[in-house]
This record gives structure tokens, C-alpha cells and sequence, in this order.
């Protein structure tokens, strides 16, 4: 990496304003060059050619992204309404994480990049005016696009206000201003919190926590229901997602002779190449690790005749994310034990996926997966029965551990602050996307259940779409039966 001359921006919150040749120049404490000549900074101020880009059409969800506004705009008349996408966060001194915008400010305006703030101004005569807030191209007048650790020579170029305006529909002015018009609002506010302090502090006297949570809330149920966009991109991660997993099975034997890094590393090629990111620490756990449920430390061997439970997503550019599980037997092919643990499971996830339709409760995938378990674990002789007994005292969560599912959109475990009423306890709707993944998990050191079954975990999951008169699998091309799973390995690996 090269030696950043500034590693912060020199404009601060506010009006921007010339910065001084010492604020330009806050250079590194060991930095190689001690300041900059006249003569060069005259130099690096000319011979550039006009970069602006004016053939830009709207990106594809703008329209969509308005009308999410009106919405926002009808539930909250009168009042400011603040949505922040969040700054960078720094990995180590003077390096930042990835930035990923906040899903709020995403999933209304379409933008992704750090320091926006969307503000929705009432008007008077009833409803918004939406102004996008964001950083400007870098000033070359004043050195900062060169000299500056977030300037455009570092980072890359970013659009002009005008640029933005056409691609996101919105009116956009300088961010650094932004505090300024916060501090100086009047009337009822409210801020999407925990993005960006700065936003926060200008705001402090204005709002409260009770009715930015009431603010949070509202967004996070606007996408419970899918629109045809989101449903699109949402199979678009999925699609990526199978070839991912396809490609995991075709170098099972390098995984064998490295470690579950190598499957890691396997599947977050695709998600580069084809989407944005992974949607989530991907989980490549092999033999007893499959027991945890979230294991992302992804440092173990990978052995012949144990099995690879293998959770991971790929993230499209526009930030909707998969979430599949496929449970694989390394060698190709499943020893009996794990044939009968694998189609309880199998079984299980049929009937939860056949109780997601229209008007059905949202609890009742759940409930028809665990009563499935239940009635395994009795059968097998670790419960005893009747199943009824085993559900009402919640016995069979020392194997199944986990819920069955979650909705699924820009966050891996999307709508998270809805209101119980409207999402575990609601009603399934034509548009919703969740997951279907029950699993049976019997840890090494459970000395309740034979020893053959010690270390052996076992979980399927799917993005299944509520549609109009049942439900859609979006993973369907991967295969789910274990014989189909172990013909698909084959014909995989030649």
C-alpha cells in the first residue's frame, strides 16, 4: 500500500472552506516528504481533462426507491426525517474496513457510498422533499484530491452532485453541510440511529429515543414484503450462490489437502466475481465443527468420510444477499448414520417448506419442521415420547438448537427490529422471503447419545419466496435428497 500523505479528509462538518497548506499537508508522522513546493502544488492544480459523466441514466431500482419514500413520507407527515449511510470504520490506524452502507439508507435511495445522509424535508402543504446528501468530487483547486487520504488519487473517483442527481432522482448537495442544516432544523425530527455520530450530535436536542426506534421500526417492516425488484435480486444472489457451491464440490480434494480455508477462499471468488461480497461470514465446517452453528473461523481439516456442512451467500451489487446450507459427505457419499440423520432432516424441511404459503401463520414452517425432529429423536430413543410431551417442554432443542428460519433480503436476517406482531407472530404474504433450515446437531462431547452419532451435524436450508398460491424454492437447482446429492457431487467431480 503506498504512503498516504493525509489520512482524514481536511474539511470538516459544515460549510466547507478552504483548507490551509498545514491541513492539507497532515502527513503521516514517518512520511517521506516533508511538505509541498508552490511549484508542485501549481503543477498538480492544471492539465486535467474534464472527467463528467452526462449521458447517465436513472440505476435500475430509482423508481422503486421513490416510492419507498412516499411511503416513509405518508407514515411520518410534518417531520424531519433523517437516514444516515454510516462512515468508515477503521480496521487498524490507518486502515478502514469495506464500507457497507446502512440497509435504511440504502434500500431508499439506491447509493451506497459513506458519509450520505438522506434528509426527507416536510413540506408545508403535506408531504417530502427528498435531498441527498454526499460528498462531492475532490477539489483540485486546493490539492485535496491528491493530498487528502480520502481523495480521489487514493481512493477512486466518486460522482459529482449532478452526476448523483441523475442516477439516484434526488436533488444532492454537499454533505459537509449537512450538520449545519440539522442544527439549525425546527419542528419534530427523527434519525435512523447508530450510523454516524456526527449526524447524531447535530441532532441531539431534537430527538428522541423512543421515536427514532419508532422510525427504525417502520423501515425495517417496509421490507417484509418484497417488491419485484428485490425478488429479482434476491434470486440473481441465489443463482450466484449455487455456482458457489458447485465450485466448493469441484476442489473438495484441494480442502482435503489444505483446510477449510480452501473452501472459504473457494466460494468468496465467486461472490467477488459474480456480486458485491459474501452476505455473511461464510461457515465451512467439516466433521465435528458442523456442530457449531456458526463457525467462521473456517481453520479445520477436512477429512474423508466426515461431512462438510457448508452455509454461505453470495451478496449482489445491490446488496440482497442468498443464505443456503447444504450438507455434504466429503468422500461423495454418505455412511449410513449419516444417511438417516441427513433424510430426518430432509424430511423435516419438506414439511416446514409446505406450510409456507399466503395467509398461513408465520410460525408454522417452524412448528412443522421441529414436530418432525421431535418425532425422529423419540423414534431413534434419545426423547421419550409422546412427541406432544417433547414439544411442549421444548426437548428436542438439545439437537435442534435453533429456530427454523428467518426473513431473508438486504440483511442475512432481515426486518431484525420489526415488531413481533408482524413478523414471528405474523402472517405470511405473497413477497416475503424467508429460509427453511432445520438441522440436528449432536455435539462430541454429548455423552446422551451413542457415540456414533458424537460430532455429526447435519442442516439444510433454503430461500424460499411466498408467492400468490403457495411458495417458490429459489435454491431448487441445488439438489436437497441425499441420493441426488450424491449424484450431483459426482457428476460434479467427473
Amino acid at each position: 500500500m503506498a504512503d498516504q500523505q493525509t489520512p482524514e479528509n481536511p474539511a470538516e462538518q459544515g460549510e466547507p472552506a478552504e483548507p490551509t497548506a498545514e491541513e492539507r499537508i497532515r502527513q503521516r508522522k514517518n512520511g517521506l516528504y516533508p511538505g509541498v513546493s508552490d511549484e508542485l502544488a501549481e503543477n498538480m492544480r492544471t492539465g486535467w481533462a474534464d472527467t463528467e459523466l452526462r449521458d447517465l441514466e436513472p440505476i435500475p431500482q430509482a423508481g422503486r426507491t421513490a416510492e419507498r419514500r412516499a411511503k416513509l413520507s405518508a407514515r411520518f407527515p410534518g417531520e424531519r426525517l433523517v437516514i444516515p449511510a454510516g462512515n468508515l470504520k477503521t480496521r487498524s490506524n490507518d486502515t478502514e474496513y469495506p464500507f457497507r452502507a446502512s440497509v435504511e439508507y440504502a434500500y431508499l435511495t439506491g447509493n451506497q457510498t459513506e458519509d450520505g445522509v438522506l434528509v426527507m424535508e416536510p413540506r408545508a402543504g403535506g408531504g417530502h422533499d427528498a435531498v441527498l446528501y454526499l460528498l462531492p468530487r475532490s477539489n483540485r483547486e486546493n490539492g485535496e484530491f491528491w493530498l487528502d487520504g480520502q481523495g480521489e488519487l487514493w481512493v477512486g473517483r466518486r460522482h459529482s452532485l449532478t452526476e448523483a442527481e441523475k442516477l439516484y432522482g434526488l436533488p444532492c448537495r454537499d454533505v459537509r453541510t449537512v450538520t449545519d442544516v440539522l442544527r439549525s432544523a425546527t419542528g419534530d425530527v427523527r434519525v435512523v440511529r447508530g450510523y454516524d455520530a456526527g449526524v447524531e450530535a447535530a441532532l441531539t436536542d431534537k430527538v428522541t429515543a423512543e421515536r427514532d426506534e419508532e422510525l427504525k421500526v417502520f423501515l425495517s417492516e417496509m421490507r417484509l414484503v418484497k417488491d419485484d425488484f428485490e425478488i429479482g435480486e434476491l434470486q440473481k444472489a441465489v443463482d450466484s450462490t449455487v455456482r458457489g457451491f458447485e465450485d466448493v464440490v469441484r476442489v473438495l480434494d484441494k480442502a482435503q489437502a489444505t483446510s477449510e480455508r480452501y473452501i472459504e477462499g473457494t466460494f468468496f471468488l465467486r461472490a467477488r466475481v459474480e456480486g458485491n461480497d459474501v452476505g455473511y461470514g461464510s461457515i465451512c465446517a467439516a466433521g465435528p465443527h458442523a456442530t457449531t452453528l456458526h463457525w467462521v473461523r473456517n481453520d479445520g481439516p477436512v477429512r474423508s468420510g466426515d461431512l462438510l456442512l457448508l452455509d454461505a451467500g453470495v451478496e449482489t451489487h445491490t446488496l440482497y444477499t442468498a443464505d443456503v446450507t447444504r450438507t455434504l459427505p466429503i468422500s461423495g457419499r454418505f455412511t449410513d448414520l449419516q444417511r438417516k440423520i441427513y433424510d430426518a432432516v430432509y424430511e423435516a424441511q419438506e414439511a416446514g417448506i409446505a406450510a409456507v404459503k399466503p395467509g398461513a401463520k408465520y410460525l408454522d414452517f417452524h412448528n412443522a419442521a421441529q414436530r418432525v425432529l421431535a418425532g425422529k429423536l423419540v423414534e431413534w430413543g434419545l426423547l421419550e415420547g409422546p412427541v406432544e410431551r417433547v414439544l411442549e417442554l421444548g426437548l428436542q432443542r438439545r439437537w435442534t438448537l435453533h429456530g427454523t428460519g428467518h426473513m431473508l433480503g438486504m440483511d442475512v436476517h432481515d426486518c431484525a427490529v420489526a415488531r413481533r406482531e408482524t413478523y414471528a407472530e405474523g402472517t405470511l404474504e405473497p413477497g416475503m422471503c424467508l429460509t427453511v433450515e432445520p438441522g440436528l446437531y449432536f455435539q462430541p462431547d454429548d455423552l446422551t447419545v451413542p457415540e456414533e452419532y458424537r460430532g455429526i451435524g447435519v442442516r439444510i436450508e433454503d430461500d424460499i419466496l411466498v408467492t400468490e398460491d403457495g411458495n417458490r424454492n429459489l435454491s431448487a437447482a441445488l439438489p436437497r435428497r441425499s441420493d441426488e446429492v450424491e449424484e450431483w457431487m459426482a457428476r460434479l467431480r467427473g
